[in-house]
């Protein structure tokens, strides 16, 4: 049996001035890893990745591997990087194979496809119409019918944070792996909803979407290969964005349509709580300024997001707006998880640790298509740390998953010890902080520039939680963002 096990990434934020070339889908080198080297760098991760060629391995299966691709989110994928992908995948398919096996993101949109996803698809079934195609795909996929029409067996994660990478993959591969052993059948439903929930409110922890995820693992109990809820990914003008569910079983159509329109119908009941009201950022800090003062000895810390520029939903994570409201608040025992400012870190590296050094911080990318120029903050402080911004996940999210924040320093100002990076990183993972020498924990306050996947390594070490309504292409007042290709009428846009 010989498997054809490729990754292609990427959360594609159509708002975001980020670029997204080739180079982006590799924390590795310049160009994304390949055969023997795509397998050693995810062999044994959190990663649905990790998981099919775990299931090659326990199988006997000949693998092969034409390329891992994965992107931290930004703007439109370019045209070359994708065909640099697709036509690596594609080529593997055409030596021949007895399935596919792919993990994928579910939201790539490129300068040419809405859907990145589906068209990939599309030409591996002009290639080999008959063989199986098993996909593992993120819960903020933006399902377009192509993705299903062309695969054989979906599985999304059933978590946000995403600690169910792995398991994802295990579910979408063992699917295929019992269909080439003559063991299952893999029929596949789905649908949408015409609603964009807002991802602030689209926690597996939280309601309604617990309760939502918590259906589908109970339909997989009751017999279903896989069932899965996509809440979607709302910063993307695209047509069809926004909730969506799949569900496979074993040969029963007529199951899988009565359990897909199950999930859908309860996410619709539910389409309110999707809803996120912003709390202004001034009583934001007051609120955190309070909370901090209540606090108990040796409490963990209040942390602070900034939500509305997280580099995971493709933020440019250099808008000062909530750091800058930190620092004119005079707060102090701050940690700040981090200004994406390469400009900045090599004015630190030139001055050397330990040296007292004024910058102008942050707020260098436009946003156009929020109406936004960067604006920059002059901050003096002294070079506390400087370092390559490696690092390997802890877990639980991405467990073993390499990370590189590209030249990284710390600057202190005194009050607030910020992190300065050269490569976009979400701070979702303790090993973050470690590899820059700080103890969040031990902070009276963190600010991080994310969303909800924080919670998966640092959730614990929180005493109390503010989310803070900065600025950025991440924003969750859908007043700021102009959508224009949208499908409508869509709750909350319209009223339905």
């Amino acid at each position: 049996m010989k498997l054809v096990i490729a990754q292609m990434k990427h959360e594609t934020n159509t708002y975001s001035p980020v670029p997204t070339p080739i180079g982006r889908f590799s924390s590795l080198g310049p160009l994304p890893p390949e055969g023997e080297e795509a397998i050693r760098a995810y062999r044994g991760t959190g990663s649905a990745l990790g998981a099919f060629l775990q299931l090659a391995e326990e199988a006997g299966a000949e693998v092969d591997v034409p390329i891992a691709a994965s992107a931290w989110p930004s703007g439109h994928v370019e045209d070359a990087a994708f065909e640099h992908i697709a036509s690596r995948i594609c080529a593997a398919v055409a030596r021949g194979c007895d399935a596919v096996l792919l993990d994928l993101h579910g939201a790539m949109v490129t300068q040419s496809h809405e859907d990145g996803e589906g068209e990939l698809l599309r030409r591996i079934r002009a290639i080999a119409p008959d063989v199986p195609i098993g996909v593992a795909l993120d819960m903020h996929t933006n399902l377009y019918d192509g993705m299903a029409q062309c695969a054989t067996a979906i599985a999304g994660y059933q978590t946000y944070p995403h600690v169910d990478m792995h398991g994802t993959g295990l579910r979408a591969g063992r699917a295929i792996l019992a269909q080439l052993a003559g063991k299952a059948r893999p029929t596949m439903a789905w649908g949408r909803q015409p609603m964009l929930p807002h991802v602030m409110r689209q926690g597996s922890d939280d309601s309604p979407n617990k309760e939502i995820q918590a259906r589908c693992k109970a339909m997989e109990a009751q017999g279903a290969l896989s069932a899965s809820v996509f809440v979607g990914f709302p910063n993307a003008d695209i047509e069809f964005a926004g909730l969506s569910a799949v569900v496979v079983t074993d040969g029963d159509e007529a199951l899988a349509r009565r359990w897909c329109d199950e999930l859908l119908a309860m996410a619709w009941a539910a389409r309110e709580q999707f809803v996120y009201r912003i709390e202004p950022l001034a009583e934001s800090m007051a609120r955190a300024q309070a909370l901090a003062v209540a606090k108990p000895p040796g409490a963990g810390p209040v942390v602070l997001l900034d939500h509305s520029d997280n580099c995971a939903s493709g933020g440019t994570m250099d808008t000062m707006t909530v750091l800058g409201a930190i620092l004119d608040a005079g707060l102090e025992d701050v940690a700040a998880f981090a200004i994406f400012d390469p400009e900045a870190a090599q004015a630190m590296q030139q001055a050397g640790i330990g040296a007292e050094i004024t910058l102008s911080l942050g707020g260098k990318l436009d946003m156009p298509a929020i109406g936004l120029k960067g604006q920059p903050r002059t901050v003096s402080g002294r070079v506390k740390l400087l370092c390559d911004g490696q690092f390997r996940n802890q877990g639980p999210m991405a467990a073993g998953e390499h990370n590189d924040m590209g030249l990284t320093a710390v600057l202190d100002t005194g009050k607030v010890e910020i992190v300065v990076i050269s490569n976009h990183v979400e701070p979702h993972d303790l090993a973050a902080f470690t590899a820059v020498g700080i103890a969040p924990q031990r902070k009276r306050f963190v600010m991080l520039k994310s969303r909800v996947h924080w919670r998966a390594g640092l959730r614990a070490l929180a005493h109390a939680v503010v989310e803070c309504a900065g600025t950025g292409v991440c924003t969750s007042d859908y007043d700021l963002l102009a959508f224009q290709h949208v499908r409508r009428p869509i709750y909350p846009l319209d009223k339905l």
